[in-house]
């Protein structure tokens, strides 16, 4: 993925960005509240149009692409799941968004995508019967039944205890690495990054910076980044 000389603007925020995202590279960003984590997703994901710059995929241009036309799935910290639906409903919606009816082999990819993410036999279950746990591994299998090359997660493990959010990081690097994924996670916790992410973009006051190796970025940050996370 390659977003080239991006210049983007939300309201009176500005953002800037040039950078390539390799195929299969799980990558973290990470950058202080209100730095423009969340507006350079939803550039990449197509719900924000740049001024200018290209925003590309296989060398193909999608800037001008609707979000659903994208390859592009998205996890928020909102599972975006309907409690009244079960999750067998919930994830034919992802199916057949229009209608969310199953045709011939949809049970069938419901049920594999449930067991990728360790919910077997959860088909006919509602949110009020499962952990936060488990609503995120439904969440996941939700977006990875779109089969989506690109998977974006906007802090959606945040409101998991320390131990959930662990688990729910392996188990997308699991996925990812089998499937091939490219992943770009929002964390605000750099250690979110050193568990998940080879390598990490810095988002600073609308500026974001190409991919940088995780580990040498964390163990010597550059006075912004230093700043932000504290570290003297």
């Amino acid at each position: 993925m390659q977003l080239d000389h991006i210049k983007a603007r939300s309201g009176t925020f500005d953002l800037s960005a040039t950078l390539s995202v390799e195929v299969g590279q799980r990558v973290a960003i990470i950058g202080a509240s209100g730095s423009g984590k969340s507006t350079l997703l939803d550039v990449i994901a197509g719900f924000l149009t740049p001024v200018s710059g290209s925003v590309l995929w296989a060398g193909q241009n999608i800037t001008a692409k609707a979000p659903g036309a994208r390859p592009i799935g998205i996890l928020f910290q909102d599972t975006n799941l309907f409690p009244h639906l079960t999750i067998r409903q919930n994830l034919a919606l992802a199916l057949n968004p229009g209608s969310g009816r199953l045709r011939a082999g949809d049970t069938e990819q419901i049920n594999a995508s449930l067991a990728r993410v360790g919910l077997e036999g959860f088909a006919e279950r509602r949110l009020s019967e499962m952990s936060g746990g488990q609503q995120s591994r439904a969440s996941l299998a939700r977006v990875l039944l779109q089969g989506r090359p690109v998977l974006l997660l906007d802090e959606p493990f945040a409101a998991l205890g320390p131990a959930l959010k662990v688990e729910m990081l392996d188990l997308v690097t699991e996925v990812a690495d089998a499937e091939g994924l490219t992943v770009l996670l929002v964390s605000h916790d750099p250690q979110d990054a050193r568990r998940f992410a080879s390598q990490t973009i810095v988002v600073e006051a609308g500026q974001v910076s190409p991919p940088q190796d995780t580990m040498t970025l964390l163990d010597n940050p550059p006075p912004g980044l230093r700043a932000y996370l504290g570290s003297g």
